[in-house]
Parts: C-alpha cells; sequence; structure tokens
C-alpha cells in the first residue's frame, strides 16, 4: 500500500490541472473566504471545532507579508461576526521569517493581539527543519510576553522533538510532513511513530494542552489510551484532522465526546497547496485516493 500511496503521489504534477482541483476539492474549502465560512459553519454544525488557514505563504518582500497578515486578521473578523468555533493556523515564512525576524515578529504580534481581544487564539504552524529554532524562539518569547492564547506545532519525524517538548504549554503534535535529512529526521515508519507516542507521553505528563494531529489509527489508539490512564477531562487536549480526511472517525470520535478540530486551509494557491501536501505524505494521496474511487462508486 505504501508503494501505491508514493505512485499516486508521484504522477500528480502530470495529472491535468482540473482534475486536481476536483480531487482535491473535498480537502480545501475553496479560493474565498466565504468558501471557508461556509466548511467552518458546516463543521461547527456536526459538533467539530475548525483552525482555518490561509494559503499562500510564498512571499518576497515586506508587502507580501503585512498582506497575508491582514488577510488573517479579515478571517478573525469574520470568525468573530459569525460567531463561529474556529481559530487560525499560521506559517511564519508567510509573516515574513525569511526575510526579517523582526518583521515576522511584529506581524504576528499584530494577530495575536487582535485574536485576544476577540477571545480567540493563534497557532504557529511547524515549516521545514530551518525553521525550527525561529518558531520556537518565537513562541517562547511570545508567550513570555503574557501571551497566552498563543501555540506551537511539533513534528514527531525530527529526532529533535522530544527535547524540544519541555516547557511548551499549548502544542498541536504531529508526524510532520517535510522531507528532511536521515541525520535530524527519522525516515522509519515505526520510529515516527515511537517518537510521536513518546512526545504525547512527555507533553501530557508535563500537563500541557495537546492537539493530536493524526489519521493514523495505531496512533489514535494509542492516544486513547493516554488520556484514559489520566483520566484526563475532554477539556484538557483534542484530536485534529486535515479537512476531508478520514471523516468516518472523527465523527466516532466527536461521538465518543472527544474534541475533534479540523484543519480548513483556502485561498487562490489551492492547486500549490495540494500537489505538495500529497507529494511530501504520500499516505494522505492514498487517502485521497482511495475516497475518490469510493465516491465515484457511490455515484
Amino acid at each position: 500500500m505504501a508503494l501505491l500511496d508514493r505512485a499516486i503521489a508521484r504522477v500528480l504534477p502530470a495529472v491535468p490541472k482540473p482534475l486536481v482541483r476536483a480531487l482535491a476539492s473535498p480537502y480545501i474549502a475553496g479560493p474565498t473566504l466565504e468558501d471557508a465560512v461556509a466548511v467552518v459553519r458546516r463543521l461547527n454544525g456536526e459538533e467539530k471545532l475548525a483552525t482555518i488557514d490561509v494559503l499562500g505563504e510564498e512571499i518576497t518582500n515586506d508587502d507580501e507579508a503585512r498582506e497575508i497578515a491582514r488577510a488573517y486578521h479579515r478571517v478573525l473578523a469574520r470568525v468573530e461576526g459569525e460567531q463561529l468555533d474556529a481559530n487560525i493556523s499560521v506559517k511564519l515564512t508567510g509573516l515574513g521569517l525569511g526575510l526579517d525576524y523582526a518583521l515576522c515578529r511584529e506581524n504576528l504580534q499584530s494577530l495575536i493581539e487582535d485574536a485576544r481581544a476577540r477571545g480567540n487564539f493563534v497557532r504557529i504552524d511547524m515549516e521545514d527543519s530551518s525553521t525550527t529554532d525561529d518558531t520556537l524562539r518565537l513562541y517562547r518569547e511570545l508567550r513570555a510576553a503574557g501571551y497566552a492564547n498563543l501555540g506551537v506545532v511539533l513534528q514527531a519525524r525530527l529526532r529533535r522533538t522530544l527535547g524540544d517538548a519541555h516547557g511548551l504549554e499549548n502544542v498541536r503534535l504531529c508526524k510532520g510532513i517535510y522531507l528532511e535529512p536521515p541525520e535530524i529526521a527519522y525516515e522509519d515508519p515505526d520510529e515516527i511513530r515511537e517518537s510521536f507516542r513518546a512526545t504525547l507521553r512527555a507533553l501530557l505528563d508535563d500537563r500541557s494542552y495537546v492537539g493530536i494531529a493524526t489519521h493514523d489509527e495505531e496512533l489514535i489508539e494509542d492516544a486513547l489510551a493516554q488520556i484514559r490512564a489520566r483520566n484526563l477531562a475532554p477539556t484538557k487536549y483534542e484530536f485534529q484532522m486535515l479537512l476531508g480526511v478520514r471523516s468516518a472517525r472523527g465523527d466516532e470520535l466527536v461521538h465518543a465526546g472527544h474534541r475533534l478540530r479540523i484543519y480548513v486551509p483556502f485561498g487562490t494557491h489551492w492547486y500549490e497547496y495540494s500537489v505538495r501536501r500529497l507529494q511530501e505524505n504520500p499516505k494522505i494521496a492514498g487517502y485521497v485516493a482511495a475516497d475518490t474511487v469510493r465516491r465515484l462508486a457511490r455515484r
């Protein structure tokens, strides 16, 4: 099955763009904020939370970084105006990290302050390993400055992650999709799973709030066992999944009384996001292909 997943991901650039759009449509809200609002409203009606991401983090100058920040301010205003149960997830390269650390901090801090004034929350997404130190530095600096409505992401794929986990108050824990050199990242799926389990144990032992972000059934079951062993209340953690991926399993988690947050990306850069996401994580390509076959079969 892993070979098939990789084969599917590898041929994506040769697939006509309209077909990629059709394949990716269940996994992206659409090109506009209106599309994202409609999807989040539906998810809230299913008792699911959401985190909204503006696609298009590739920026080349200060003005583009500030425009992405403005786009997120618009998201926060709409979330409040529509009374949606959703927060935002930002990539620091989109806010200017690759251009200037101070510019990125300025853009991020303005979003955190806006979110705090609206009773909302900002998650700093984790990108490739070249950004890990600065991402954790910014998170720690701003939490120390009193911004409690801020979280970060850890990737179990990186060998350093267990050591990074200590002292982080609010974390989304995922496997990670970026392909990294073997000296800094695990390549074997079982090693990545063990890193995920160990990091989750460490975070829960530290009483961190954890967004358990995985579609891997083995890791979901392990997380449920850890939750039961600690007798954690549902307000002390949440599960997280991508829009359109393993929706039935997500429904089961919600019906069992667990909080579930769905990642809702939107924007005009849907094609670049779709191809990159599927190529960097062939397992997701397999989920997409299997789900597409099921939908076609039902028709």
